[in-house]
């Protein structure tokens, strides 16, 4: 789940990826700000889902995939949309 909130006085948004995959140990987001080599880790809940916050420039789109236990890429079925990548695959994609 993406949950955005607007400043009117900044000029970033802050969005709030939750997510909760079946037997996960670590969760990193890629792709933000299109840096693909450096991960946002997401923090583990005790109900096993995964959160993290990160301040996003406004009227932005930004493509991001999770990367679960290092080993599997995944994406978000709650993000704003998904798109074509060079692998074959898709990207999910959040718009700001």
């Amino acid at each position: 789940m993406l949950h955005k909130t607007y400043y009117k006085t900044k000029n970033y948004c802050k969005v709030k990826f939750n997510f909760k995959p079946e037997l996960a140990e670590t969760v990193e987001i890629l792709g933000l700000n299109s840096d693909w080599q450096h991960s946002i880790i997401m923090s583990k809940k005790k109900d096993g889902s995964f959160s993290a916050e990160v301040n996003l420039p406004k009227d932005s789109t930004h493509e991001f995939k999770y990367l679960i236990n290092n080993a599997q890429w995944v994406n978000d079925p709650e993000a704003d949309a998904e798109v074509p990548n060079i692998f074959g695959g898709s990207n999910s994609v959040v718009s700001l």
